[in-house]
């Protein structure tokens, strides 16, 4: 049939399975959202207030769903808008496809009104990025990008379509996408290593990285480590790869992680990496990370193998598939002695619970969730101290039901990903936890929450400061407060009502309860602003380029 190129979008995507895409209209996108108006009975269009947020939302989508997030915009400011977001999909392997309008071809290179090169620009941050030319070459584009997006290591890819690409016509032909081939597993000689290994050890412990959660490999996890009777210390991006209430689960580890994981990482004899890269907040000091143990890397990218810490074997390929391949190779092991001595090591260097004048606690208000959540449903994070308390007291009992920016940090990504993951898993609630600092930066898409009534509740530990590097100034330049005491006046109750949407003040923890009765009693967004002491911590810390010796637990 005979399609315009704006057609041939709709088509392709639900060709591919989408049923939400998120963006931002504009001149060279008029034709695709002029389509998106015909074919709005099967996709659904959520309007952001900024391109950011839509490109957050469809990273927030995908790790929720496990699906490809899509986001759409059109040409120079709306596309470069999404760049922050498609890094951060990036380096935490999320599947997203970007679709951007640009000006005609024939106006291409000529500084002509909101042109941007947007793919050279995108390049570095994406796995592809094209400029589709010709009208023929659109739908294969497409097709290419989506399963570009979900092979091997995840990521997202881009489509720059200029506008009058999408005003032609050609004809069109559904073709259902084709089973993605399995990567071949490393060489049975590495499985045989690795079996050796995991045979002679002692005081083996499992690191797990956000790989396990991208290739759905968690009860593959959860069965290797009961079979080994090894502790499992997870990355921020790994937390929800084992339940957080498991025996075996020893919680986070590395800069924020606890004495019981940096112990680990110093006194066990084998360090079994899946699906993680040692980044320098987990290894700290490469070159002594795990130096007295043996090391094995299971990572499906090789550029990973040996790039931070030197390993002594690695597997190639797709976590769930060495894991399971591991699974039927090793016998059932038992390590109750290391198992006690990990668990005396939890009750070591503690950071004392800091009770500041008549502040309430983050503590307080992190363990109500736990009481009020169920196992499926979602917290998103911003970047900062709260997300840090996330990771040491939050309990994610299932993967991905924790949403946080894990290797760009980017404040601002909390209250995209969680409205796109409200949108991809309505029946699950979600919670974004944010600080005041990285409310700042997104607190636009309240719109978008109100205007589609998505019931996410917005906790915003508000400390009146930006915390997390305030706290790095108390800690290495003597106090000196270096613009991080904003002195800002907002009241985040009156913003919230200002946009239609219920606001809540928490400062004193006895109230805890009936705040969060009214709030997730209703059927809507809610915003609940709790007052917390500047002066709170995150402990125990890491200094960068340290070792658990040298842990910081009281400041």
């Amino acid at each position: 049939m005979q399609l315009t190129g704006a057609e041939i979008i709709c088509e392709c995507l639900i060709e591919q399975g989408v049923d939400t895409v998120f963006g931002y209209p504009g001149g060279a996108a008029l034709n695709t959202y002029d389509a998106l108006y015909k074919y709005s009975d099967k996709i659904d269009h959520i309007l952001t207030a900024h391109e950011q947020g839509a490109a957050h939302a469809a990273d927030g989508y995908a790790r929720a769903t496990g699906k490809v997030g899509v986001c759409m915009t059109t040409s120079g400011p709306g596309a470069t808008n999404t760049v922050t977001g498609i890094a951060t999909a990036n380096i935490d392997s999320i599947p997203m496809v970007i679709i951007t309008g640009n000006v005609n071809v024939d106006l291409l290179g000529r500084d002509s009104f909101q042109e941007v090169d947007i793919v050279d620009i995108v390049k570095p941050i994406t796995k592809g990025s094209y400029l589709v030319k010709k009208i023929e070459d659109l739908a294969p584009a497409i097709r290419a990008a989506f399963a570009m997006a979900m092979d091997g290591r995840k990521g997202p890819v881009l489509i720059d379509v200029p506008k009058d690409i999408t005003a032609q016509m050609t004809e069109f032909k559904s073709i259902k996408p084709s089973e993605r081939p399995k990567k071949e597993v490393d060489s049975a000689e590495r499985i045989s290593k690795a079996v050796e290994l995991i045979n002679k050890s002692k005081y083996p412990i499992i690191y797990a990285g956000g790989g396990v959660i991208s290739s759905d490999a968690s009860d593959e996890l959860l069965e290797f480590a009961e079979k080994l009777d090894a502790p499992v210390c997870c990355s921020l991006m790994g937390l929800g790869s084992i339940p957080a209430t498991h025996r075996l689960n020893m919680g986070n580890l590395g800069m924020h992680g606890t004495y019981a994981t940096g112990m680990a990482t110093e006194k066990c004899d084998l360090i079994i990496a899946c699906g993680a890269r040692f980044s320098d907040r987990v290894a700290g000091n490469p070159k002594k990370f795990g130096s007295q143990a043996n090391i094995i890397q299971i990572d499906i990218d090789e550029n990973e193998i040996d790039k931070n810490v030197i390993t002594d074997n690695h597997i190639i390929g797709d976590v769930k598939e060495v894991l399971d391949i591991l699974n039927n190779h090793i016998e059932k092991q038992n390590h109750t002695q290391w198992l006690v001595q990990l668990e005396i090591w939890k009750g070591e260097h503690v950071a004392p619970r800091e009770k500041l004048g008549d502040y309430m606690s983050a503590l307080d208000v992190l363990l109500e969730i736990n009481k009020r959540k169920e196992p499926e449903d979602i917290i998103a994070t911003d970047v900062g101290q709260h997300q840090m308390w996330v990771a040491q007291f939050s309990e994610i009992e299932r993967p991905r039901t924790l949403l946080t920016s894990g290797g760009m940090g980017t404040m601002g990504f909390g209250m995209g990903a969680a409205l796109g993951a409200q949108c991809g898993m309505p029946k699950q609630r979600v919670f974004l936890v944010t600080g005041d600092g990285s409310f700042h930066m997104n607190l636009n898409e309240l719109v978008t929450l109100k205007s589609y009534n998505l019931p996410v509740v917005v906790i915003v530990l508000n400390n009146g400061v930006l915390g997390m590097v305030r706290q790095w100034q108390k800690l290495f330049y003597e106090n000196r407060f270096s613009q991080t005491d904003p002195k800002r006046a907002t009241d985040f109750v009156k913003l919230a009502e200002s946009f239609g949407i219920p606001g809540f003040r928490l400062d004193k923890s006895e109230d805890i309860e009936e705040v969060f009765d009214k709030a997730l009693g209703l059927n809507g967004p809610a915003v609940i602003d709790c007052v917390i002491s500047p002066d709170a911590n995150v402990l125990p810390m890491i200094p960068p380029g340290k070792t658990v010796k040298d842990i910081v637990t009281s400041m």
